[in-house]
């Protein structure tokens, strides 16, 4: 049976697929489930993830729980709050992502490494954002490479560079946004996804000054305001399946 354990961040816990009692979904839950689907047998699928870590907490705080469980699947991203921060030392967020994969290695479990997807073309200051994350990626690819472990790339996927896969915060994919993720780790695992999920999205057109203002006011100001005063969206928040759920293949007619 695959055992499947997530850690990381708001990515992989899956905000921006919120689901209609208030609980999130996302990628990785749909990875899950498309295992599940692909092979016809039960999936066991736990998700560490907690909103608003750095790539410290991450490691330090999911990951020795999470190969405590015995997996045989184990995705791992982290960074993407690092580099929205001023100051971010690269070489030490690949320092320590090596150490994570070979520590995944030493127990048998198979690491999976992803890149998140690229929110910059509609985030102020994106390009500085963008220039990170490029150096990250390809850090992050040699880096899967002299491991020979499975890198998903989402970075440079240009569709979900999009503003149509993305939520009003600009900074979480959308639900589409998380089904074209999930198919992407679904076929860096060699597997198909579904045929009933969505992966494409109708174009959005560019926001006026009025919808510029709003987002400005809605979403950057808090964010302003948390990284003013240290505070965190995932402060009291714990992950979402911290131990084994059951995930079961669908019935197809």
């Amino acid at each position: 049976m695959i055992r499947y354990v997530a850690i990381g961040d708001s990515f992989t816990e899956g905000v921006g697929d919120e689901l209609p009692d208030g609980s999130v979904r996302g990628w990785a839950d749909l990875v899950a489930q498309g295992l599940a689907d692909a092979t016809g047998q039960p999936v066991q699928y736990a998700n560490l993830a907690i909103r608003g870590r750095l790539l410290g907490p991450i490691l330090e705080q999911q990951l020795e729980p999470a190969l405590a469980l015995g997996p045989t699947l184990v995705s791992v991203n982290g960074g993407g709050n690092d580099m929205l921060r001023p100051g971010t030392d690269m070489p030490w967020i690949i320092e320590r992502t090596e150490a994570a994969l070979r520590r995944i290695l030493e127990t048998n479990a198979e690491p999976l490494l992803l890149a998140g997807a690229n929110p910059t073309a509609s985030l102020p200051g994106g390009a500085r954002v963008r220039k990170k994350g490029d150096e990250l990626t390809a850090a992050a690819g040699r880096l899967a490479g002299e491991l020979g472990v499975r890198f998903c790339d989402n970075w440079s996927d240009p569709v979900l560079g999009r503003r149509e896969y993305w939520s009003r915060d600009r900074l979480h994919l959308a639900p589409v946004g998380h089904h074209r993720v999930a198919a992407n780790v679904l076929r860096t695992l060699g597997v198909e996804p579904p045929a009933d999920w969505q992966l494409d999205a109708a174009p959005l057109p560019a926001p006026s000054r009025r919808e510029q203002l709003r987002y400005a006011r809605e979403h950057v100001l808090p964010w302003i305001g948390r990284r003013l005063t240290g505070r965190s969206s995932g402060d009291g928040r714990s992950a979402k399946h911290p131990d084994w759920i059951v995930v079961e293949p669908r019935h197809r007619g």
